[in-house]
């Protein structure tokens, strides 16, 4: 379907250009809601990726593919911690223990 490189690199630009708008306009009080819409979201793209690792590509797509489960489990495993200190303050000294 993106077989022209250019067309390819205008939808990446583009939408790295809206992500960053979006983002930036989010309230802090919604930003947990969002780590967790984006945890699902890598979820989706580590399924994604193990499938792009384990079908016989070319070997180019299957290091996209494992450097895609690498981020993506850092961003998931990143997104837990956060939101367990964000917890971890609502707990009381005693449970903190």
């Amino acid at each position: 379907m993106l077989d022209n490189p250019a067309t390819a690199l205008t939808i990446l630009v583009l939408s790295l250009f809206i992500g960053v708008e979006v983002i930036t306009k989010v309230p802090p009080l919604l930003h947990t809601p969002l780590m967790s819409g984006s945890n699902a979201i890598s979820g989706i793209t580590i399924v994604g990726a193990l499938i792009a690792v384990a079908s016989e590509e070319p070997f180019i797509k299957t290091a996209f593919g494992f450097l895609a489960i690498v981020f993506a489990t850092i961003n998931v495993v990143g997104g837990f911690l956060v939101t367990n200190r964000m917890l971890a303050m609502f707990r009381g000294k005693r449970e903190r223990r």
